[in-house]
């Protein structure tokens, strides 16, 4: 008789811990790859997770910067010079931070592109792909295995528009030898990445980040954060974005923080394991999301659930809000969902930011929570007011004061400076504001002026200089003369029964008689005819009441409405499609 084979228990996972001996440097790099080498002499590092939560693959900083080092020696013997662009689908993983860096210390300049969405279809995606090619013109294209036919046929339809850009699946070019070599030096005005923002899709704009601008902006962030020694960072957000590829991969990295990262498409299907995934922490945490992330979590959950049998976030120290304008009603829903398993409000952190200013504009000190102040949206109009009718306010949510070295204004229309509370265009300048967009000196010229930054967005400053953004000034419709913001029309509809956060995207058409007007599409998840009917009058009712004018109303299809990348609803695409026919309405019965 043999002896039976001894069958060994498989090692369990161990996360990179929070804790660390090595002294914690708040971004002061001159170079990203300067960041990479310190960061990996601590032990310290990122950490993926599966759709439920649990880890696959812990991936300290010392690792990764072995494969990033061996991926540029790679690139460069396949011919990748100096101030190339190589462009990459940004799936959340080991391979892509690889891939980035790798880019990076060859001297090249990674250009993260997003990932198939459940909207639009494939052939929308290559077509989307396609044009962010052609603008950001790379030598390589590289992509996950599981979508090389939809990355092959992206860089083909792009070469037969006359790039030269060649389509990899990275599997490929990591089972290439490592042939040792010197890798080029780099300098702080070099250029690091190029960021496309997250509705980049017909007209896009490639953000040319450099070094020093990138640095600067992750050191001011982790400052303003207030990073402890035991913070670990949590992050479902998508690496194609800037609030995720910038605040929740690169900072992590230039500020010596460990993360644990669940894919977006995960945190889709199964939002709570965000949640899990905070509560097994031992230590701090912090989390960012835009409002729709807690929305979901909180609608998730039911009256009746026992939160705290289930979720301890007690620990969670800073509870990020960013990416699109937040929701105070949204987030006190949130509190009233998870207070019983120990989250305070207090942890909440608003914050400002866009990709061309490489992403942090404004944060709120941690502690202070959600502030808002109420205004009157005549002021908001920029109307006198209406002494007839009741006065409405809008909440408009303190997003923080400037991070490190960045200036804020808020200006009129003539460009001059507005005293506090008083609404006009954001501007903002410091060392982080864009180099440029790529290859676009009349786009670069239209919102860089004397080195200040026009955001597009309108807010005010209070007396203290905390910023308080109102709505995107392209997205104001006017009517008679009266400024309207559509999300004052997108969260009055919400109040109706029925709806959630999304279901409603609110823009600007013209008229055959050449005057503007409002359009309203809203998700109708209702089949009778009848109550059709009833519910589209009631909309036209609730939002005749806001404008004090008749609007287009249209129900449309649950989740036709598009959202961009980062989950944002696009109202731009909205409109779009609309009017291209490609968002068909229901056609109701008189």
């Amino acid at each position: 008789m043999t002896d039976a084979a001894v069958i060994e228990a498989p090692t369990a996972l161990i996360p990179t811990p929070n804790i660390c001996a090595l002294p914690r440097r708040f971004g002061d790099f001159a170079t990203f790859g300067e960041a990479l080498d310190y960061a990996a002499t601590g032990t310290r590092g990122l950490n993926f997770h599966d759709p439920r939560g649990n880890l696959i693959r812990p991936y300290p900083f010392r690792q990764l910067r072995l494969d990033a080092i061996a991926m540029a020696h790679r690139l460069i013997a396949r011919g990748v010079k100096k101030g190339d662009r190589i462009a990459m689908v940004a799936e959340t993983g080991a391979d892509f931070a690889a891939l980035f860096c790798g880019v990076i210390y060859a001297g090249a300049w990674p250009v993260p592109l997003p990932l198939p969405t459940s909207f639009g279809g494939k052939d929308n995606y290559i077509d989307q792909l396609a044009v962010q090619l052609a603008s950001s013109d790379p030598s390589w294209f590289f992509y996950p295995p599981e979508i090389g036919h939809l990355g092959l046929a992206a860089a083909q339809a792009h070469n037969a528009k006359g790039g030269s850009c060649e389509g990899l699946s990275w599997d490929i070019l990591t089972s290439d030898p490592v042939v040792p070599g010197d890798l080029p030096q780099a300098s702080g005005d070099d250029i690091c990445y190029l960021q496309y923002s997250s509705g980049s899709t017909r007209f896009p704009h490639g953000v040319a980040v450099t070094h020093a601008s990138l640095l600067n902006n992750l050191r001011g962030h982790g400052l303003a954060m207030q990073l402890q020694g035991d913070d670990r960072c949590v992050s479902w957000l998508p690496w194609y974005h800037d609030m995720g590829l910038v605040g929740c991969f690169l900072s992590v990295i230039a500020n010596q923080v460990s993360t644990d990262y669940l894919k977006t498409e995960d945190f889709a299907r199964r939002p709570l394991a965000w949640l899990d995934m905070i509560t097994r922490n031992p230590g701090h945490s912090i989390s960012y999301s835009p409002t729709f992330g807690y929305d979901i979590c909180a609608r998730r959950i039911s009256s009746q659930s026992h939160v705290d049998e289930r979720f301890d976030l007690s620990r969670w120290r800073l509870a990020g809000n960013g990416a699109d304008m937040i929701r105070p009603d949204v987030m006190q829903g949130f509190v009233n969902a998870f207070a019983p398993a120990g989250f305070k409000a207090s942890a909440f952190l608003p914050s400002y930011g866009l990709a061309e200013a490489t992403l942090s504009v404004t944060i709120m000190p941690p502690g202070e929570g959600i502030r808002v102040e109420l205004v009157e949206e005549e002021r908001l109009s920029g109307q006198p007011r209406d002494l007839s009718r009741p006065a409405r306010y809008r909440a408009i949510v303190n997003c923080g004061k400037p991070v490190l070295d960045m200036e804020i204004e808020v200006r009129d229309g003539a460009g001059k400076v507005l005293a506090h509370h008083q609404i006009g265009k954001v501007w903002c300048k410091g060392p982080s504001v864009m180099h440029s967009y790529f290859r676009d000196p009349e786009a670069t010229a239209a919102c860089l002026v004397d080195g200040w930054l026009d955001t597009g967005d309108m807010g005010y400053q209070n007396a203290e200089g905390y910023l308080f953004i109102v709505g995107r000034a392209k997205d104001m419709i006017i009517i008679n003369g009266k400024n309207h913001w559509p999300q004052d029309i997108e969260w009055a509809v919400e109040q109706l029964p029925g709806f959630h956060q999304g279901d409603i995207a609110a823009f600007s058409l013209e008229t055959d008689t050449g005057e503007e007007t409002a359009a309203v599409l809203v998700h109708c998840r209702v089949s009778d005819p009848a109550e059709r009917l009833k519910l589209k009058n009631a909309v036209a009712e609730k939002v005749r009441a806001i404008l004090g004018h008749p609007a287009i109303v249209e129900l449309v299809p649950p989740r036709t409405l598009p959202r961009t990348s980062s989950g944002k609803l696009s109202r731009a695409k909205a409109k779009k499609l609309y009017l291209s026919g490609e968002i068909a309405p229901f056609e109701l019965a008189a």
